[in-house]
């Protein structure tokens, strides 16, 4: 009787004394990017137990963008849904309309101003902000210089325009240079931001911002542009890729060995890549992200992620969660998170203190990125497109890339992408 009572009291105590689990759920999966989260969230829980407050964040790793999309909705549907979520910025558009997430705004919101212009204009849809910018990056092209240098090119002239890029191309054939030219990861994000950069829009009304969009524009001039140049890097053979779509990795891992000259992926990769450039002996330099010729410069449209709120839990519960992100993104850890990655610091304190301590005059392959986003001119075209059938049409337009550089005609390659693009939307607009 006594052992049933203690284990009773035990019980009950247990009980009294559980903490309120916190959950986050993020899509990096390598070791320097999730590992700064998991600190984040060890510091953070240090201060609740300080504070007294029965609560603990935990973070998870839900696999890519997509896909921990996918899990928090289907969680929300089951009746469990995470408290924090990263999504990617394309898929602004279908958490609105998803119903799961609750609005920053109804949480307390953010301080607007704190944030660095271009971000915190990507994310106000509708005149609102939703969700909390946390990782954003745009494209710029990364060089080997030995290997230009081993071309006959300047290792100091960077190609800035698509011209300059297959020029450099030429010469490296002309040098007998064993490493193909250039890699990338074959996905639609580099065509978005090359049609940012002509200040093309990628859906009518605006991108979307002034309306919901309802027509794509794959197969206006600027679109057919970057066509040609995908159609000019297969004619020569000078592009290299995994031969799977969106392979972030494995294009990285081709210039990390040398087995490419140039290198057009995200800023989020200046860590990494700069890392690997030293484990493997070569020097790397950044230069801003190559557009076509011809063109003004418009600027770049923001990648990355923002963390949303998820709707179902306590009014409590969502306030710890909310001031969890607002503590992963205040100045000093923006600054700490930028150093490692690459990704901008996206509070306006951080670049402040960035610049204080000479941080960009130190880290030149860092400044480039920098620069290219606070050159950009604040449009529609920069400001993105927001689509409820983003994730269709990246895929979508990755295929019609894809078949160019298979050899595939480039005005129909565009023209079939478009008409499949816009069907989707359609149906997608259609529940709306």
């Amino acid at each position: 009787m006594k052992q049933t009572l203690a284990l009773a009291v035990a019980l009950l105590l247990s009980v009294a004394t559980a903490q309120t689990t916190i959950e986050f759920w993020y899509a990096f999966s390598d070791a320097p990017r999730s590992g700064w989260i998991q600190d984040r969230i060890e510091e953070f829980n240090a201060q609740l137990e300080e504070q007294g407050m029965d609560y603990e964040v935990t973070g998870e790793r839900k696999g890519s963008y997509r896909e921990t999309l996918e899990a928090a909705a289907l969680a929300a549907r089951q009746g469990q849904p995470p408290h924090l979520v990263q999504l990617f910025e394309v898929g602004s558009q279908l958490a609105l309309d998803s119903g799961i997430f609750k609005p920053i705004g109804e949480v307390g919101g953010i301080d607007e101003s704190a944030y660095i212009e271009p971000v915190i204009n990507y994310y106000t849809l509708g005149g609102e902000v939703n969700s909390i910018p946390f990782n954003s990056s745009s494209p710029i092209i990364y060089a080997n210089q030995d290997l230009m240098a081993e071309a006959g090119l300047d290792p100091e002239d960077v190609p800035e325009t698509f011209g300059e890029v297959l020029d450099a191309c030429e010469a490296g054939d002309a040098a007998g240079l064993e490493a193909n030219c250039i890699t990338f990861p074959l996905h639609s994000w580099f065509f978005e931001q090359w049609m940012s950069e002509q200040n093309a829009l990628l859906a009518n009304n605006g991108n979307g911002r002034d309306a919901r969009a309802t027509e794509l524009l794959l197969d206006s001039e600027p679109a057919l542009r970057i066509g040609q140049f995908m159609a000019d890097l297969a004619e020569n053979g000078w592009y290299s890729y995994t031969g799977t779509l969106e392979d972030w990795g494995g294009s990285e891992a081709i210039f990390a060995n040398q087995d490419a000259m140039f290198f057009i992926t995200s800023t989020a990769d200046a860590g990494n890549i700069t890392r690997a450039a030293a484990d493997n002996g070569f020097a790397v330099k950044t230069g801003l992200l190559p557009i076509p010729d011809g063109v003004e410069r418009n600027g770049v449209v923001i990648g990355g992620a923002s963390v949303w709120l998820t709707d179902g839990h306590t009014t409590e519960e969502l306030e710890v969660a909310r001031d969890f992100a607002l503590y992963m993104t205040n100045t000093e850890n923006m600054v700490s998170w930028h150093k490692l990655t690459g990704y901008y610091p996206v509070v306006n304190d951080s670049v402040d203190a960035l610049e204080a301590e000479g941080w960009f005059e130190e880290e030149p392959n860092f400044a480039v990125a920098f620069d290219q986003l606070l050159e950009t001119n604040a449009n529609q075209a920069s400001a993105g497109a927001v689509l409820g059938s983003f994730l269709e049409t990246r895929t979508i337009i990755g295929e019609a890339l894809q078949r160019i550089y298979n050899g595939a005609d480039v005005e129909t390659a565009m023209q079939d992408a478009n008409e499949e693009a816009n069907a989707r939307l359609a149906e997608y607009n259609a529940n709306f």
